[in-house]
């Protein structure tokens, strides 16, 4: 698991430590991989939305509606049930 975002390293480290993240978060200050999923909005951010891309790069799952609180149980629960 990854996250990305438009925003630079100094924002990204310190919202990673206000949210306890245990996984790595990438700096797209670029937005070339947000132009590229199709996610940066009108307002130049990045849309939260989950993708889960299989082991040989397809993307599998999109979710659009992400509720930050059951999400993880969610995905999680996806891909044990569709990526045996």
């Amino acid at each position: 698991m990854i996250g990305i975002s438009v925003d630079d390293f100094a924002s990204q480290s310190k919202f990673a430590d206000q949210h306890n993240l245990n996984f790595p978060l990438l700096c797209d200050t670029e937005k070339t991989v947000t132009m590229a999923f199709g996610v940066l909005g009108a307002n130049g951010l990045a849309q939260r939305k989950t993708f889960v891309i299989d082991k040989q790069g397809v993307v599998r799952k999109i979710y659009d509606k992400v509720d930050v609180k059951k999400h993880p149980d969610e995905v999680l629960a996806w891909i044990k049930e569709n990526l045996k």
